[in-house]
């Protein structure tokens, strides 16, 4: 899975803003929390929706209360936002 080629996340005002360069069917920004824009990242150099529930576990390990089945849920559903949204590459 792969964020297609058009669009780029920035950091504006302090936010994580998605904006289009190229692509012809988005208008718009999105704004990404951390997490999402964690996700977005990797999404952008290409990942496996395993391996980015792994990294993004990995990367709050720290935290005591991880719960993997939350993960799954959060990345299937920024995953499906993306998708709905024309945005990702499967």
């Amino acid at each position: 899975m792969k964020i297609k080629k058009g669009y780029v996340l920035r950091s504006v005002a302090g936010k994580n803003v998605v904006v289009s360069v190229g692509a012809t069917d988005f208008s718009g920004m999105i704004t990404l929390n951390e997490s999402a824009a964690f996700m977005w990242r990797l999404l952008e150099k290409g990942i496996s929706i395993s391996e980015l529930e792994e990294a993004l576990a990995k990367e709050y390990e720290a935290e005591s209360d991880v719960d993997r089945e939350l993960i799954k849920k959060d990345v299937f559903e920024f995953c499906r936002k993306l998708g709905d949204a024309g945005l990702i590459d499967e």
